[in-house]
């Protein structure tokens, strides 16, 4: 087994360990709820086993429903970013991704954070629409979605920035 898949697992559950343990009880005014577990999904190697991801990803949101008792809306909306994970950085990095040269815990760039700012939208937005699931609470569901993303992007970047390994 290479390092790559124990740096993986091991994100997976650290992450996985601060969302259950930290974040699942924070909410501010009842509109701001941290994700930062999706960093997983979004750190993963870009030349990664695609459907290991998508499998990983699964699980993430799987056991996160077990421990939120949400009823799949975890898995769902992590099943999805894990999806579209290949067209948002397309749409992010144009010919880099391509190139397979994109590195996302480097600085930050107006591509990674776009990266960044649309998977946190893209699975913020899934996530509470399921929550909702009535059309008649849209404004609520786009202010807990803009409001939530904001606050995880924010997270999200300290986070790569603490584990972001130094360069000698």
């Amino acid at each position: 087994m290479n390092s790559a898949l124990f740096v993986n697992i091991f994100r997976f559950l650290l992450l996985l360990a601060v969302q259950i343990i930290v974040f699942n009880n924070m909410n501010f005014f009842g509109y701001i709820s941290p994700f930062p577990y999706i960093l997983f999904i979004i750190l993963y190697p870009v030349n990664g086993n695609k459907s290991g991801l998508l499998v990983a990803s699964f699980l993430l949101g799987l056991i996160m429903d077990m421990f939120s008792n949400s009823g799949g809306i975890h898995a769902t909306s992590c099943l999805l970013l894990a999806y579209f994970r290949p067209f948002i950085f397309k749409f992010s990095f144009g010919l880099s991704y391509e190139y397979q040269t994109v590195k996302l815990n480097d600085v930050l760039t107006p591509e990674r954070f776009s990266f960044i700012f649309v998977s946190v939208l893209i699975h913020h937005l899934i996530l509470f629409v399921l929550e909702a699931f009535q059309f008649s609470f849209f404004l609520d569901v786009l202010l807990r979605t803009i409001l939530s993303t904001l606050f995880t992007i924010i997270l999200c970047i300290i986070i790569i920035y603490l584990i972001k390994p130094n360069k000698r």
